[in-house]
């Protein structure tokens, strides 16, 4: 091996390093924003409203024969 091979391995080595870390970051990054875009999802989810003067029977059964 001569001195340019040795030297044209170690930058493609060196460069496919940089390419990643630069995917790793960029990777780290859409998951934040993931992360931040299902939690607005689940606070913007709305609890039901309280269902009022119903029986107390009310929904404790499953028909499962209709």
């Amino acid at each position: 091996m001569d001195v340019s091979s040795i030297a044209k391995l170690a930058t493609s080595i060196a460069e496919t390093g940089n390419k990643q870390e630069v995917g790793v970051a960029v990777l780290k990054k859409a998951q934040q924003i993931q992360a931040s875009t299902a939690a607005q999802l689940i606070n913007a989810v709305q609890s039901p409203p309280a269902v009022q003067n119903l029986p107390a029977n009310l929904g404790n059964t499953i028909n499962t024969t209709a």
